[in-house]
């Protein structure tokens, strides 16, 4: 089952869903997918058979509603605030060329040639998918803001005018909600851009945090139920209505070296990432990137996401921010 978020005429929200290449339909009585998440955890019901119990309504064209301009983000919180956007890298096996040169690094390099990126690559390969029940090693993790940094669907990421490059990053997200006894529920999973400053983080790795500050896109429709094991998607850029980089990108526990529980796991140990009613878009990273093919973008460029698994593409034009100047004032 696919989920997601339009706005009627009224501007109010509507909760969507469909099966498969079915119809999509309006679920009766949802105010949001977060209210909708909320109360299947409150009741220990599934949510899948939550939304069957309250039924359906009138069929709606997703797509039609995608080209308006009528699509916000699968999930959202009535604070903002309280919306977390955060993300793990290096947990990726890449293509067989960058796997298989990456290992001959680490079976022939001494410790003290690899990078600490290799190290963590390494690390990954060697303890990212522990036994059930048991925990792995912790992967990278940065954080990209909360809800304000949000941006639905077909709406443009917006590239500050200090950034020296704004990038896609074609990843899978979980969606997760926090019930009230602070325990974390999956929602489902989603295609997400973790847009990213990659100039910024070159010139020197502990510039990663600052470079991870931009805005993110997920959506356009969750998917409830299991991750895919093998997910084969493609991340493309459009200038001028024209193709300028297309690249497959492959993500699921397949082609990754962390499972999703032990990402999970070292998220959510942090009891700050376990408040109640809090929602979270964890990004569980990629082995593509049009930077590390030379494409440097340009406003009015348009990132392409899309894994068949997952429904409809995401799609984002790029906008760069007009100069702001901070001056503190002293109280």
């Amino acid at each position: 089952m696919l989920i997601s978020q339009i706005l009627d005429d009224a501007e109010t929200i509507r909760v969507v869903a469909r099966n498969g290449g079915g119809k999509t339909r309006i679920i009766n009585g949802a105010r949001s997918v977060y209210s909708l998440a909320m109360e299947a955890a409150r009741t220990g019901t599934g949510l899948e058979a939550l939304i069957e119990r309250k039924g359906y309504g009138e069929t709606v064209d997703l797509d039609a509603a995608y080209k308006r301009g009528r699509l916000v983000s699968p999930i959202n919180h009535p604070d903002p605030a309280h919306l977390h956007l955060t993300g793990t890298g290096l947990t990726h096996l890449g293509s067989a060329a960058t796997r298989d040169s990456m290992h001959k690094k680490l079976s022939e390099g001494g410790e003290e040639e690899l990078t600490d990126s290799m190290k963590m690559f390494r690390m990954g390969l060697e303890g990212g998918k522990p036994a059930k029940g048991q925990v792995g090693v912790q992967p990278e993790w940065f954080y990209k803001g909360n809800g304000t940094m949000a941006v639905a669907p077909g709406a443009p990421l917006m590239s500050p005018a200090f950034a020296q490059d704004g990038g896609e990053e074609p990843e899978i997200a979980g969606i997760y909600v926090i019930g009230d006894d602070g325990a974390p529920f999956r929602v489902g999973f989603t295609l997400s851009n973790e847009f990213s400053d990659h100039v910024t983080e070159r010139v020197n790795y502990l510039f990663l945090a600052h470079s991870k500050l931009r805005n993110a896109s997920f959506g356009p429709e969750i998917l409830i139920g299991d991750l895919p094991a093998d997910i084969r998607g493609a991340s493309r850029i459009w200038r001028d209505g024209k193709l300028l980089w297309e690249k497959p990108f492959l993500s699921g526990e397949a082609n990754m070296s962390h499972t999703i529980a032990n990402l999970e796991h070292h998220h959510f140990k942090y009891s700050a990432f376990r408040q109640p009613g809090d929602v979270h878009v964890h990004m569980f990273g990629t082995a593509t990137l049009s930077f590390a093919d030379g494409i440097r973008t340009e406003a009015g460029d348009t990132f392409e996401i899309e894994a068949p698994d997952f429904g409809l593409p995401l799609r984002n034009p790029l906008e760069i921010e007009k100069p702001v100047k901070v001056a503190v004032k002293a109280l």
